[in-house]
């Protein structure tokens, strides 16, 4: 099995299985880090390439060193996943929907039309991936490709993008 993250912590270079890095948000509303014993608070810093945004996302230390890189976002556990994809969406690592112009379903997918604050995107999900809410408010969308959308206020969009979102999301 080829490794999906690498821990670095206290200048150790270790490749671990994805199953050995646990990622939690805690009382402090930061992202915890945590191996065995050993646990530390870190930020996500994207990498190279953007297009793939469930891939190669760097933690890092409050002084900047990477603790861990997370090769596959799909490769941690459902609650790592989950913490991280929330770091992300406070982060700002992904396209933030303005307005929803069209969502079309198809046999197995469906297919959006959308403005984010980055431009016109068009995008996929599966028919049974729905949008999920997130703990400050909104909600957050994951395509076909892994890239990442999130919708901050839905009720305070334009009447038709929330004729277009009733079915998805309450």
């Amino acid at each position: 099995m080829k490794p999906t993250v690498m821990w670095r912590p206290s200048m150790k270079h270790r490749i671990l299985r994805d199953e050995a890095l646990a990622l939690e948000r805690r009382g402090d509303g930061r992202l915890w880090a945590r191996r065995g014993g050993e646990a530390l608070p870190v930020v996500v810093r994207r990498c190279f390439p953007w297009s793939e945004s469930s891939r190669y996302i760097s933690l890092r230390s409050d002084d900047q060193r990477e603790v861990a890189l997370v090769r596959d976002l799909g490769a941690l556990s459902p609650e790592s996943r989950q913490a991280l994809e929330e770091a992300m969406a406070e982060a700002g690592f992904m396209f933030e929907v303005t307005r929803v112009k069209g969502v079309e379903a198809e046999v197995e997918i469906r297919h959006w039309r959308v403005e984010t604050r980055q431009g016109p995107r068009t995008f996929q999900t599966r028919l049974d991936d729905w949008p999920r809410a997130l703990p400050g408010g909104g909600f957050l969308i994951r395509d076909v490709a892994g890239d990442l959308y999130r919708l901050p206020e839905p009720e305070s969009m334009d009447h038709e993008s929330r004729k277009l979102l009733w079915a998805f999301v309450d």
